[in-house]
């Protein structure tokens, strides 16, 4: 299996030129005043901490749309609420391409199913301009555990632990509905993020967990995790050896995938800007070797299939949920 760099550090280098990008006149669009776009620095919102994927895909296309539009795109990190809180200032900001914002299809395709309705982050809040890349999930375990497949885990004897990067995540349903659909007694535990659920499957605090694959796959290659299965639609490039869960028998797919976002009304030229420099962003060398690096699968699909994909998404989650009895608020 080939070696990766990892996550956290695979990208500095991007990081620091994402941040330090310098703007300088550009005639990339028009704005609503008739203004070129960008004018100014574009405040550019993450709803996670620096270090994670998140953090790292919205820099590397910073840099990019920094490169092609000749203006600064500063990265602005505001964690919580499983991205809610960077949704919020987006949404709120003036629609004029100066605030945006790279998003997670688990805010508004799953999280809804785990908060209150006046916690719900609305889609239409946004205009969806451009589709980035696929994070895909996978459920690992550590060797001491015993279990090498799903069938190991069909036949315990005992409740099991599995681990997830918060609630109203992608990790928290890929895992649930495996073990529900499974008919297995298992129990969740939430943790504030990949690399704390990663550190408790590693250390056999719990007995399993599923986290992006990003961030699991040194220590899969290095022997300390197994991998059980992956939740895509197919198997995962960068873990070819592993099963899907629907090749195990059950039907449980489930993706991390990520996608720009403006205020909503924000003009089409300006939106067509963005999505024009990002699509330059994607053919570049750098970026395709910082998806390798980092175990990323284009997605760079159009805004309007993204969104077409998140309500698809939204109501087979929903229904898989209400068909298992999953309560996701309270685990």
């Amino acid at each position: 299996m080939r070696t990766t760099t990892h996550l956290l550090a695979a990208t500095a280098g991007v990081a620091a030129l994402a941040l330090s990008a310098c703007g300088v006149s550009n005639t990339a669009g028009g704005g609503s005043g008739g203004e070129e776009y960008p004018s100014g620095n574009v405040e550019m919102y993450v709803g996670a901490s620096a270090g994670g994927s998140s953090d790292l895909i919205s820099r590397a296309v910073s840099k990019g749309l920094a490169d092609e539009l000749g203006a600064s795109f500063p990265v602005i990190n505001q964690e919580g609420a499983n991205g809610a809180l960077a949704a919020n200032k987006v949404a709120k900001a003036k629609a004029d391409g100066q605030t945006i914002a790279i998003q997670n299809a688990s805010l508004f395709a799953i999280t809804p199913l785990a908060v209150s309705e006046d916690e719900v982050t609305n889609l239409d809040d946004f205009d969806v301009v451009q589709g980035v890349s696929r994070d895909d999930y996978v459920m690992v375990t550590g060797p001491k555990s015993g279990f090498k497949t799903l069938d190991d885990i069909k036949a315990a004897k005992k409740k099991v632990t599995y681990g997830t990067t918060g609630v109203g995540t992608g990790a928290q349903l890929s895992c649930g509905l495996t073990y529900a659909s499974a008919g297995v007694d298992a129990e969740a535990v939430p943790f504030d993020g990949g690399a704390p659920a990663l550190t408790a499957v590693l250390g056999n605090q719990v007995d399993t967990a599923c986290i992006q694959v990003g961030e699991a796959i040194e220590n899969i290659e290095s022997g300390k995790l197994t991998p059980l299965s992956v939740f895509g639609p197919e198997r995962v490039e960068y873990l070819p050896d592993v099963p899907t869960a629907k090749e195990q028998g059950l039907d449980v797919e489930v993706a991390q995938y990520r996608f720009m976002t403006v205020p909503k009304g924000t003009p089409d030229e300006v939106k067509d800007a963005i999505a024009e420099a990002m699509q330059a962003t994607f053919k570049t060398e750098e970026y395709q070797a910082f998806n390798e690096q980092n175990s990323l699968t284009p997605m760079e699909i159009s805004g309007d299939e993204v969104v077409a994909q998140l309500e698809e998404d939204k109501k087979r989650f929903a229904d898989m949920v209400e068909q298992y009895g999953l309560d996701l608020g309270a685990s």
